[in-house]
């Protein structure tokens, strides 16, 4: 019982997310304790059962009212847990594959829209202001620049060295500083550790930001912290990677 509880926490995603890190992930392994050994459950089937929920989550939004509003926000915690046990069991059962991984993400980026679209039209037809509705634009947009500059900036320093990805991984790569086995002092250190991700305003941090919007009923406001947010990270990161791509071409021209 132990070892599998420790292989499963081996599974856990090293740098996850805010939220994810120490709520919706940790939830994931105690789910997957028991799915993990039932054949007719795989990663993809997970993921696609994650991805119906995001999309029940939107439709309750969509219809409105603090009810509705409640269920939604469930609903939106039980996709997260889902879209946490995806990777976990593909990783405990050694049969991740890039298809995998690419359909995850694909419905990552979807449910994102369809949940703060739905969100903005929730806040429009209370309000009967169309500022909810450009704030969701707006976030949206720059949310969506981050993922793109990430993947062009990888494509142009593949394309002038194909070991590149390789090395980002070797970068990455984390050991374990907590978990089973690592004792009580070293789990609340690394729970300190994780708090400043808050303000890296990424889908964790969504997961958590928008379920209270719509348990309080405090939508636009939420939309006005995600517009703002996304607006400052598409920005830095867009300048960021631009940065870093002219520095590592003036350092290979140098060699």
């Amino acid at each position: 019982m132990i070892d599998k509880a420790a292989r499963l926490w081996a599974t856990k995603t090293k740098n996850d997310e805010w939220w994810s890190s120490f709520v919706t992930a940790p939830l994931g392994i105690v789910a997957n304790y028991w799915a993990v050994d039932i054949p007719s459950l795989t990663p993809n089937r997970i993921t696609a059962l994650s991805f119906a929920v995001a999309v029940a989550a939107t439709f309750c939004i969509l219809t409105g009212g603090s009810g509705w509003f409640l269920v939604a926000a469930i609903l939106i915690h039980l996709s997260h847990i889902l879209d946490c046990m995806d990777g976990q069991m593909a990783r405990y059962r050694k049969v991740s594959s890039p298809v995998g991984s690419y359909f995850d993400r694909l419905t990552d980026q979807v449910q994102v829209t369809l949940w703060f679209g739905a969100a903005g039209y929730a806040a429009y037809a209370q309000s009967l202001s169309v500022v909810p509705v450009f704030l969701v634009l707006i976030g949206i947009a720059f949310y969506g620049l981050r993922g793109y500059v990430k993947y062009v900036a990888l494509e142009i320093e593949t394309a002038h060295d194909p070991d590149y990805p390789a090395k980002i991984a070797r970068l990455e790569r984390k050991d374990p500083v907590a978990g089973l086995g690592f004792g009580v002092v070293a789990n609340v250190r690394w729970f300190l550790k994780e708090q400043p991700k808050l303000f890296a305003f990424d889908e964790g941090v969504f997961v958590f930001m928008l379920s209270a919007a719509l348990i309080f009923d405090q939508l636009t406001p939420m939309l006005w912290i995600f517009a703002a947010s996304q607006v400052f990270w598409g920005t830095f990161k867009s300048w960021q990677r631009g940065r870093n791509l002219d520095a590592n071409h003036k350092l290979s021209i140098q060699k």
